[in-house]
């Protein structure tokens, strides 16, 4: 689990910790793998020393509880995790070989490949969704599991000129079903396709106004459907969402989201300062870390709700201008998981 103390930058490691399973020895094997990030930030070193003893642990640990980590995946995914285990397996051989033939230019390659094969075997440890939604909110958009989207957008302004950017992001329905239902129901409208990118200040890049006077997405009937507050807590015994209230009301500022503003490429809604529950249709994607929002104590944690991260093409984000083109948002994976959404 993510402490305030010990922020994880990395939104792919977010992801995995924020799944819901309880499995020690696979978040050791995970643990292990993340640690290698740390020792290839020292500056001026060139010892693998460290690296070795991280693949030397996962290995070891992947070795001697391998009976406990299998009996954790879910029946129904044993074909998934089996896969994943032996991939696993040949991965880190291939880790520690690399590193006795000193290669250190393909360790983070490898470390990204390991951690990949310990995602999908967590995912599979996932053997039910965690809670029930509570009953004010279980007829709208549910996202009950993950969801993958593909973003393209069109860069009027880079180095090398106007260029197309695409973006991977993962949607995080185990922690935030109704905020990640809401955003896509609205992808699979095509609501964000064509839209500008309508805030880019270096903080943020922001997009979800559409045009006329409304200022979120209306529905059917002509009302703006609007998005509780929810947000998930680190540590709660109990699994569902705190909704309709931000953590700073609660009087629980200290205390840290499942899904926090750690990342580059963190995505939330939008919404007005004083009303929690005013989130529609617009999102945004939060650039860096400043005064506002250093890693683990800022502003932003338990005040907006997060729903999930950009995990590829982030630096893309930077380079957004106010009036780039949202192409398009298509779901890659996980459109199985979307509960009374659109058709």
């Amino acid at each position: 689990m993510l402490t305030a103390g010990d922020p994880i930058k990395n939104a792919q490691a977010i992801l995995r910790y924020a799944l819901p399973i309880d499995c020690k020895p696979i978040r050791q094997v995970q643990k292990d793998l993340e640690s290698i990030s740390d020792a290839l930030r020292i500056p001026g070193s060139k010892s693998l020393g460290p690296i070795s003893r991280s693949v030397r642990s996962a290995t070891g640990t992947l070795a001697s509880q391998r009976a406990v980590i299998l009996a954790a995946v879910a029946p129904a995914k044993k074909a998934d995790a089996d896969a994943a285990l032996a991939q696993l397996d040949r991965a880190l051989a291939e880790f520690s070989a690399l590193i006795e033939a000193k290669d250190k230019q393909a360790v983070p390659i490898k470390q990204r490949e390991c951690l990949d094969y310990v995602g999908r075997l967590e995912e599979a440890m996932v053997a039910k969704f965690p809670f029930d939604i509570p009953s004010a909110y279980s007829a709208r958009p549910l996202l009950k599991g993950r969801a993958t989207l593909e973003m393209r957008v069109d860069l009027s302004e880079t180095p090398q000129g106007p260029r197309p950017a695409v973006l991977t992001v993962v949607l995080d329905g185990y922690n935030a079903p109704v905020s990640a239902g809401a955003f896509l129901d609205l992808v699979e409208r095509g609501f964000y396709d064509g839209m500008d990118v309508q805030r880019a200040d270096g903080f943020v890049v922001q997009t979800g106004d559409p045009e006329g006077p409304a200022d979120g997405f209306v529905d059917g009937a002509g009302a703006t459907v609007r998005v509780p507050m929810e947000i998930r807590v680190a540590g709660d015994k109990d699994p569902v969402p705190v909704y309709e209230i931000n953590l700073e009301d609660l009087g629980r500022f200290n205390e840290q989201p499942v899904l926090p503003f750690n990342a580059y490429g963190t995505l939330a809604w939008a919404r007005g300062e004083f009303d929690n529950n005013s989130a529609s249709s617009q999102v945004f994607f939060l650039l860096k870390e400043s005064e506002l929002t250093p890693s683990g104590a800022n502003l932003l944690d338990g005040r907006y709700a997060v729903f999930g991260y950009v995990i590829e093409g982030q630096d893309a984000l930077g380079l957004m201008r106010v009036g780039d083109k949202i192409e398009y948002i298509k779901v890659l994976s996980g459109a199985e998981n979307l509960v009374n959404g659109f058709k």
